[in-house]
């Protein structure tokens, strides 16, 4: 009888072309590379230089996302790119796929988006795959039994050359989540609140799998909001069970089999689980039932606390963060003032997160102090947004409306914070000056953030989510209350 393996296990040894020894690394068979505008420009000089071609240009799939400004183009078809630098960006990677046959998803392609969000909404992520992207947040695409993460620009040369890639094994975390999330509350609550239960070090040299009741009870694109953040607990990846929901979500995609060969295909990634049995060198148990609307008060995502609780007393671990923030150890978190409000980037810019945004906003105003930035992210999540007239929700209230891309997420490309100014943003990174020199960041939900953005300061969702929802069963039938003020989730269909 065979040892029972891990899901991690069963992907490692799918795609282990030579194994690793003490003194060298194993060499790992790569399925999907994903390439984006900022990070390939090198690798592909020096392909260039050396005389390497792409050795399976099918497996590489690229797209526009980082500086890309979300302005729309002028009326003779020009772009605001934020500097010279930015646009020859995008006009290398254009000229470098067109030598090198790679497939770009470019600006009239009309499938053009944030690398994370286009990769799955086109059924290019797929259950069993290895898939890597010169971003931190590749592990987004583990929600579907992948083993997804970020590599440096010299190794996206290195698997542009030759397919594979040179990795150290790393050990396995299973974070078991049981019981069901509180109303009001989102993945994003359970993966800050996560962050901060294990610390942002707590997943080091691990691939993570979620578990539990409370992980399968999630929509998929909830769980790619969980897995996008496992590198900001240190993990080297992040990993969700293959189940009914990633099949029935990849159903139809544009880049999946079709018909029967789906249903062989679906047979297929059913075996990309752990199996019973199967041990991990490390294991947290999470009670889903302890979560609560979450935030991030300090300068990296493991400071989090609830929206009702007080900002942690001045201490050595906390002072300079808490300086740096402008925030009064042990006041109030809630009422904090604010001035940027970002809704959008890999980890919420998808059309379940927008809808849990317009949910609270609809009906509302943007305080007259905060600018609110709304970033769809793809064009597709555009589109299905508009349908549903989340856009005309976001204009009427105040807030800004804009084309897709990466956004203020980053900050390369127009869309940024100014110093001195505290935005709630729904991104994943809230390190100093990541949206903007002197900024300050606050990590939170679409719906903390649209809470926010009427308030002028933080603020708990769930006080506009059960205004929505009895307004809902009172007055307006059509009115969307989002799966997070609900028990259950509900699926988006982009």
């Amino acid at each position: 009888m065979s040892t029972p393996r891990t899901l991690f296990e069963k992907l490692w040894d799918a795609h282990v072309v030579t194994p690793e020894t003490e003194r060298a690394p194993a060499l790992l068979y790569v399925d999907l590379h994903l390439v984006h505008e900022v990070t390939s420009p090198q690798a592909f000089a020096e392909l260039a230089a050396r005389g390497l071609k792409v050795r399976r240009p099918e497996r590489h799939k690229a797209t526009l996302d980082h500086s890309t400004p979300t302005t729309p183009a002028d009326a003779e078809g020009q772009r605001a790119y934020i500097t010279p630098q930015a646009k020859a960006q995008v006009d290398a990677l254009r000229a470098n796929c067109a030598a090198t046959g790679i497939e770009l998803f470019d600006w009239d392609s009309g499938k053009r988006g944030i690398v994370h969000v286009v990769g799955p909404e086109l059924g290019l992520t797929q259950p069993g795959m290895t898939i890597v992207c010169g971003d931190s947040h590749t592990a987004t695409h583990g929600a579907f039994g992948a083993l997804a993460f970020g590599i440096g620009s010299s190794e996206v040369g290195h698997v542009m050359a030759t397919q594979c890639l040179l990795q150290r094994k790393p050990k396995t975390l299973a974070i078991t989540v049981d019981g069901r999330l509180p109303a009001g509350c989102s993945a994003k609550d359970l993966i800050l609140h996560i962050i901060g239960r294990i610390g942002v070090a707590g997943g080091t040299g691990h691939v993570i799998e979620y578990r539990g009741s409370a992980i399968e009870g999630l929509s998929m694109d909830e769980r790619m909001t969980v897995c996008n953040m496992s590198i900001e607990a240190g993990a080297r990846a992040g990993l969700i069970a293959v189940d009914d929901t990633t099949i029935e979500w990849l159903r139809g995609r544009e880049r999946v089999p079709q018909g029967a060969a789906f249903d062989a295909a679906a047979a297929e990634w059913r075996q990309w689980r752990s199996d019973d049995g199967a041990g991990f060198d490390v294991e947290v148990r999470i009670d889903a039932s302890e979560v609560k609307p979450t935030l991030t008060w300090g300068t990296h995502p493991g400071q989090v606390i609830a929206v009702d609780a007080p900002l942690p007393a001045a201490a050595p671990d906390t002072v300079g963060a808490l300086s740096y923030m402008g925030f009064e150890g042990g006041a109030g978190f809630a009422g904090q003032p604010v001035d940027v409000v970002f809704v959008g980037s890999c980890t919420n810019g998808r059309l379940s997160d927008l809808r849990d945004m317009a949910a609270v906003l609809r009906g509302q105003h943007v305080h007259p102090r905060v600018r609110m930035l709304v970033v769809p992210g793809s064009d597709a999540v555009k589109r299905e947004a508009e349908a549903e007239g989340i856009d005309r929700v976001v204009i009427e209230a105040g807030g800004e409306w804009r084309e897709p891309g990466c956004s203020m997420c980053i900050a390369m490309n127009g869309d940024a914070v100014k110093a001195g100014q505290l935005a709630v943003s729904t991104s994943n990174r809230n390190f100093e000056g990541r949206q903007g020199k002197g900024a300050r960041t606050v990590l939170a939900s679409p719906a903390s953030a649209a809470a926010a953005a009427i308030a002028g300061c933080i603020a708990d969702p769930r006080t506009y989510l059960d205004a929505a929802r009895e307004s809902a069963d009172s007055h307006s039938p059509a009115a969307r209350v989002p799966s997070s003020a609900a028990s259950t989730s509900t699926e988006a269909t982009a």
